[in-house]
């Protein structure tokens, strides 16, 4: 699989490598957070949110808009889904990462999308990127089958469960996007090998993308 930088001009379409905000002490913060051998998701982590750049990313990057600092840590090399928010999230590379990203526009009328048109992205150690918020990503995947530990910066709130359910229609087949929904602030789009709980929607054709192929 062809993997760019996030330097490159065509990662501008899919979000912004930040400048200025200095997320040092959040790299350094991160590295003593667990590299485990699947893929963990902690939404809000006390130890990064008491760091100063907490309040300085809610100022600077969602313009005073409360925000929640958690983790995405582990080993994965595949996309496995997509998923897109109502807002930017900001991601701070502790480690070297890769991001498979698509645009939410190029997803069909019945919610399904062609993993053709997915890219992806290097992101050095010690680089924040903005994702915006019409791009489709999931879960990071580590270099040269080597571990990743990214700082996911979000809108307080979002990844948490659900007050309601959304349930998927008779069939399975998506006739509107609230059956996306999976989490709060959250549309989700899986892959049928993606081992995604029973109920997600599986709406992602074609094949399910590995880095290393």
């Amino acid at each position: 699989m062809k993997i760019l930088s996030v330097k490159d001009p065509a990662f501008q379409k899919y979000g912004r490598v930040i400048t200025n905000v200095n997320v040092s002490d959040l790299v350094e913060a991160m590295k003593e957070t667990p590299l485990p051998e699947d893929v963990v998701y902690e939404p809000s982590v006390e130890k990064l949110e008491a760091l100063p750049l907490m309040q300085e990313l809610s100022c600077i990057a969602y313009g005073e808009m409360p925000i929640q600092i958690g983790y995405c840590n582990g080993h994965n090399s595949k996309l496995n889904a997509l998923e897109y928010h109502r807002d930017s999230e900001i991601n701070v590379a502790a480690t070297d990462a890769i991001l498979m990203l698509g645009h939410l526009w190029d997803v069909e009328p019945d919610h399904t999308y062609d993993t053709s048109k997915v890219e992806a992205f290097l992101v050095p150690a010690g680089t924040a990127v903005e994702i915006y918020a019409t791009t489709l990503h999931y879960a990071p995947c580590g270099v040269d089958g080597k571990g990743f530990q990214v700082a996911i910066v979000l809108p307080k709130g979002t990844n948490y469960p659900l007050s309601r359910e959304h349930p998927l229609p008779a069939g399975k087949s998506a006739d509107n996007e609230d059956c996306l929904i999976t989490a709060v602030n959250k549309w989700l789009i899986g892959h049928s090998q993606g081992g995604l709980d029973e109920g997600s929607f599986l709406g992602l054709k074609g094949k399910n993308l590995d880095i290393n192929e």
